[in-house]
């Protein structure tokens, strides 16, 4: 039987490895997003669990305005980097952290 420990504790590990992602890697940008999404499953994760073992379906639904929110947050930080790949030919967090006009 899978108990509310073993969601939270798969939630753990996930949000742990997105902040080892984060910390690991500066450097390239893409895998930066990519923690950052991997953080929001995490909690996605942790919401359907307590939403499922408390019988309250609120959590379900805060999952699809999390989910609607990464999505946009997604399709923006992608078109910010092709246009910054496009006038600085990198997308190596270092070189690009200085915006001068």
């Amino acid at each position: 039987m899978i108990t509310l420990a073993h969601f939270l504790t798969l939630g753990a590990i996930l949000f742990c490895v997105a902040v080892a992602g984060i910390f690991i890697n500066r450097k390239n940008v893409i895998v930066l997003l990519m923690a950052i999404e991997l953080m929001l499953l995490a909690v996605n994760t942790n919401f359907v669990a307590f939403s499922r073992y408390l019988g309250d379906p609120s959590g379900q639904v805060f999952v699809f305005f999390i989910l609607t929110v990464a999505a946009a947050e997604s399709a923006i930080g992608l078109a910010i980097l092709v246009v910054l790949f496009r006038n600085r030919a990198t997308i190596n967090v270092d070189e690009i952290d200085s915006l001068k006009g």
